[in-house]
């Protein structure tokens, strides 16, 4: 269950960063099919990689029954997935956020802040 809730996770926030990128390209006026397409072919390659890694954790755990080495097994896997998953969550969130200062330029001062601690 933990994986279908993390590729959904992922695929809410590619959808979210999809979609504020083009609010803010037909509010800038630089609607751009090449982007768009670009855009969503990198949102698809996304869920591929959290779909991977998370069946890669999986496997590894399911692996390590036959090594008698169930407890690195376990945590070598689940590092795995969850690194992947942090990456991919807190890259979509910078680009939200970044898309949002664009759509609402009131907001850019406080988004600015955000980004630069999210960043580090």
């Amino acid at each position: 269950m933990q994986y279908i809730i993390m590729i959904t996770i992922i695929l809410g926030l590619a959808a979210s960063d999809f979609v504020t990128g083009l609010i803010k390209a037909y509010i800038s006026g630089d609607l751009n099919s090449t982007k768009m397409r670009k855009g969503g072919l990198n949102k698809i390659t996304e869920l591929i990689v959290m779909t991977v890694s998370c069946g890669l954790e999986i496997g590894i755990r399911y692996l390590g029954r036959y090594y008698e080495s169930q407890v690195l097994a376990d945590i070598t896997g689940a590092v795995t997935a969850i690194i992947v998953f942090g990456y991919i969550t807190i890259m979509e969130v910078i680009s939200i956020f970044e898309n949002y200062a664009e759509i609402n330029p009131d907001t850019a001062a406080w988004i600015k802040k955000i980004l630069e601690k999210l960043r580090k």
